[in-house]
């Protein structure tokens, strides 16, 4: 039961910060067609990954 716990708080984790890892490189790859878009990229990856880290919560604390 351990050994699930630990690899679903894992992938958790993994969710966490490969999503906005994805969402950077993606708007890097659009800063020359739309940088509209690109910004707002940037600013959706900077927030999932404040609250991956755990920022949020440790400021509340």
């Amino acid at each position: 039961m351990d050994e699930i716990m630990i690899l679903l708080l894992f992938l958790l984790l993994i969710a966490y910060w490969l999503t906005p890892i994805i969402l950077f490189i993606i708007g890097i790859v659009k800063l020359k067609s739309k940088p509209k878009t690109a910004k707002i990229l940037f600013i959706v990856a900077a927030v999932m990954l404040v609250v991956g880290f755990g920022v949020c919560g440790a400021m509340l604390s």
